[in-house]
């Protein structure tokens, strides 16, 4: 199925909602009542700036629908506190969940944004005591923040990233046991150029092997995709955006990207259906 987009570059991306959700998720709007596959997942999933992300490949692929549950700038946190994700889960044939970085998690350091889950809301008492000479004022984005205290206080940041890989572990256990049904986790590894890669590491942020083995018993699959060194470096090339955007574009998933994630996919899927 292809998607619409305007013109002047920018992408119609039909948002729509779910039941009694407040959530906006990418459209045209499916029809739940017929069976369908439900993707879940952050702007990767979503498919920003891309005509035909990877729940729309997947679909031609399945010959199934496959319903693109993808929310913009979403952590794990969107999702394990949307009462919505049940339902739309078993109504589902199967689930996929792609894993989503630990860095937007609230924990006991920081709060982040109950949707937007890659802003920073607020640095707790832990934080501000542990960070003391740090001016919280300054970060609106947990990636910058992190960036800024591992520069500024690199014998300090290793507990910080042991709290939040903690969270994003409890957090995805208490996910997962919400979601009915067949459970697929995709695991989409580092998606940028590597030129464009920065201190904190591989996509998805701070998690590990270790940290999906834990998850493992919990699902029916899980699919890494790794892209290959063409599709990183693809940069923006097939991606649809404004005049202003082009730097965004960068830093998501390029159409190749998307074609590799739903041919790793379609596999195990359709074993599974």
């Amino acid at each position: 199925m292809a998607f619409e987009y305007a013109g002047d570059g920018a992408l119609d991306y039909f948002p729509c909602r779910y039941g009694r959700s407040k959530l906006l998720f990418r459209g045209p709007r499916r029809d739940l009542a017929r069976p369908f596959v439900a993707a879940l997942g952050g702007s990767e999933t979503y498919g920003k700036f891309v005509a035909e992300p990877w729940p729309a490949l997947l679909e031609d692929k399945l010959q199934m629908p496959v319903v693109n549950f993808g929310y913009l700038n979403a952590g794990i946190d969107v999702f394990a506190n949307e009462p919505q994700v049940g339902e739309m889960s078993r109504l589902a044939r199967v689930t996929v969940i792609q894993l989503m970085g630990a860095q937007n998690v609230s924990n006991r350091f920081y709060a982040v944004h109950p949707r937007r889950n890659d802003r920073f809301l607020r640095a707790s008492n832990l934080m501000r005591a542990v960070f003391s000479e740090i001016d919280f004022t300054e970060f609106n984005f947990t990636r910058h923040l992190l960036l800024a205290l591992r520069e500024r206080a690199p014998d300090r940041f290793g507990p910080l990233v042991a709290e939040l890989q903690a969270a994003w572990i409890a957090r995805m256990t208490a996910m997962l046991d919400k979601i009915e049904g067949r459970k697929v986790l995709l695991w989409l590894g580092d998606y940028r150029d590597p030129s464009l890669r920065d201190a904190l590491g591989c996509e998805p942020l701070l998690v590990t092997s270790e940290m999906v083995d834990r998850l493992r018993p919990l699902a029916d699959a899980v699919v890494r995709v790794d892209p290959s060194l063409t599709a990183r470096s693809s940069g923006s090339a097939g991606m649809h955006f404004g005049p202003m955007e082009e730097p965004a574009a960068a830093t998501m998933p390029g159409p190749m990207v998307h074609e590799e994630v739903a041919a790793a996919l379609a596999p195990v899927l359709a074993g599974l259906l």
